[in-house]
């Protein structure tokens, strides 16, 4: 097995490991303080349960390979796209916390925007790796394709995904040189737009002042930034060692989910924090070192982006903990409690390792 394979495995099962950990550290904390009746090993149990059924995707999207992937990536976002559609169908579709997010699969819930993120972009590789290159007109019959799945995600709503799945296009289109007048200019006059137009919204204006000071509204949307900057930094440099945190007894809500790497903080401190970003870092650069070293343009474009969304979502979640950014649930890859979210970024970790065999594969090859 080459270097980059086994650190890249290394890694993503050490997050995975120490993610479990985390996890029934923070939801056992939950049902014993609120002298709940349900078993204290039940998200962790759930989560392996996940994690078992991601590492059998994760084989079955290596064997298939990323070629075949993005050939058949229309297909795969046509019925994601569907899947997003049942969300808003009464009795199939879960309401929770006023989003529409889930779909029910007997004791599993499904989460389809965590799929649109990655075949978003894969179904954009796809029509350019066909194309060669964009016409106005053609250009705007993809984005107006991919508007679809992007939209039915922003009504949902889930602003957060939305935003990732927009940047890692931006990326994209820098990447494969589409003209900066089809999508900068554009995209630019609309941010610029809508930030004129959202400043003059009081609500807006509110939630603005609230992700500076998040104390003026304790009791409402200021409530679990301000209780995860207390976590993070009551951990000092060293922390209070495992099990030690106060955060994770129903101070801070979503302890488990979004807000996990304060919990981590609070037990790890300064130097725990340090060595999962370390972790997180690694892992991307190993995507982008195979990405630059792919036999195919079809496997850098891959690869490439696969390392940027892993590196962008553990920047948002670990950005919204640390204050720097706005809440917007935003899991931490492979960390965080989310069974979705975990199953299809092992997926697309093995999509990445894939691409690197395949290259190493054709550098073995002998020449005519």
């Amino acid at each position: 097995m080459s270097r980059q394979l086994f650190f890249s495995l290394a890694i993503v099962v050490l997050l995975i490991a120490m993610g479990l950990l985390m996890i029934f550290n923070t939801s056992s904390a939950e049902v014993l303080d609120r002298l709940s009746n349900k078993s204290t090993h039940a998200a962790l149990y759930k989560q392996i349960v996940y994690a078992f059924c991601g590492a059998f995707s994760a084989i079955l999207v290596w064997k298939v390979g990323h070629r075949n992937l993005v050939r058949y990536s229309g297909v795969l976002l046509v019925c994601t796209t569907v899947a997003l559609l049942l969300l808003f169908v009464p009795g199939i579709g879960q309401k929770i916390n006023g989003a529409r997010r889930w779909l029910s699969i007997g004791p599993l819930s499904f989460q389809p925007s965590e799929c649109a993120k990655y075949l978003i972009p894969l179904y954009y590789i796809r029509v350019i790796i066909q194309k060669q290159s964009l016409n106005f007109v053609s250009f705007l019959k993809l984005i107006t394709t991919l508007a679809i799945p992007l939209g039915l995600i922003l009504i949902e709503p889930d602003n957060g995904t939305t935003a990732l799945i927009l940047v890692t296009l931006c990326v994209l289109f820098l990447l494969t040189r589409v003209s900066f007048l089809y999508w900068g200019l554009p995209l630019l006059l609309l941010v610029g737009g809508g930030t004129a137009l959202a400043l003059r919204m009081p609500h807006v204006s509110h939630r603005i002042e609230v992700y500076l000071n998040p104390e003026l509204d304790l009791l409402g949307k200021g409530h679990q930034p301000y209780q995860a900057k207390i976590a993070a930094g009551s951990g000092g440099l060293f922390g209070r060692g495992l099990a030690g945190s106060l955060q994770k007894l129903d101070y801070l809500p979503e302890a488990g989910n979004d807000y996990i790497a304060a919990i981590f903080a609070e037990e790890f401190g300064f130097f725990g924090i340090m060595i999962l970003i370390g972790l997180y870092g690694a892992l991307g650069a190993i995507g982008f070192h195979i990405g630059t070293k792919a036999a195919t343009l079809e496997g850098f474009y891959v690869a490439t982006i696969i390392a940027f969304l892993i590196l962008l979502q553990a920047f948002l979640n670990l950005g919204v903990v640390s204050g720097l950014l706005p809440s917007k649930g935003m899991n931490l890859p492979f960390f965080s409690q989310g069974g979705t979210s975990l199953v299809v970024n092992l997926m697309a970790v093995a999509l990445m390792l894939q691409v690197f065999k395949k290259s190493a594969e054709k550098s073995c090859e002998p020449r005519p």
